[in-house]
């Protein structure tokens, strides 16, 4: 049950960029980066900054839930005409130009200029990225070495940037992971994790499970249980059944 639905959080991920392997002699500098925005489509919708790298696109709400992009949302709803705007992430530094139509409604280029101070923090846990672009893509969907920490000490490392990644873009933290742990379920892997959150699977899902007499259950056999339907007082009810006392 956990590949597909790993393959379907992948697949979700299109973020994960496809350029080259990186190596030392690398520069800092990624270009041919293409952005849009788009507009709200309804009352309660915001704004959206379309980034794109080769055969990569990420999505980002320009609400006011990240505060490194609010130079980009103050710069693009202004009105037609040139704009340019920054980013400043941990990751690294997007700078972009372009034009726009009318408010949140336009298109440009970037340049993305990773910080080797993260890169190397990156190193030191273990993460180092495999491609440029993987630093871009953390910088888009706020991949931090505050979140990599988090989840190495709730036991659950991912094994490469593409985990922290992925972990960032469904917002696995580790205290998600903490909230998971109970006594219904063993989880030690990051992609366990990150299939829980695509799933829906949270704390008190599992907190029913482990009310029901459950025990001991692989992450493998909850996402089985949380797909199926199955919930707390559906599995009390049927051990009732089971066991010959009613409803």
């Amino acid at each position: 049950m956990k590949t597909p639905i790993i393959a379907a959080t992948a697949a979700l991920l299109t973020i994960l960029a496809c350029a080259a392997p990186s190596t030392a002699a690398d520069p800092l500098v990624l270009s041919d980066i293409a952005w849009t925005a788009t507009p709200p489509t309804t009352g309660k919708s915001e704004p959206r900054l379309r980034v794109r790298h080769k055969g990569s696109s990420s999505d980002v709400s320009l609400d006011s839930a990240r505060r490194e992009l609010a130079s980009a949302r103050a710069a693009l709803q202004s009105g037609s005409g040139p704009v340019s705007f920054t980013v400043d992430h941990s990751a690294g530094t997007l700078a972009c130009t372009g034009k726009l139509t009318r408010a949140f409604e336009g298109e440009g280029g970037c340049r993305f200029t990773s910080d080797p101070k993260f890169e190397t923090a990156l190193g030191d846990r273990g993460l180092v990225p495999a491609r440029r672009s993987d630093l871009l893509a953390m910088l888009l969907v706020d991949a931090t070495i505050d979140l990599a920490d988090g989840l190495i000490a709730e036991g659950v490392k991912p094994k490469g940037t593409d985990d922290l990644i992925a972990a960032a873009a469904l917002d696995v933290t580790g205290d998600y992971v903490r909230d998971l742990k109970s006594e219904a379920m063993v989880l030690t892997d990051i992609e366990d994790a990150i299939a829980c959150k695509a799933l829906g699977v949270d704390g008190a899902y599992v907190r029913g499970l482990a009310a029901a007499g459950y025990r001991k259950l692989s992450a493998e056999d909850v996402i089985g249980m949380k797909a199926l339907g199955v919930t707390g007082d559906y599995a009390k009810a049927m051990n009732r059944a089971a066991h010959g006392n009613g409803q």
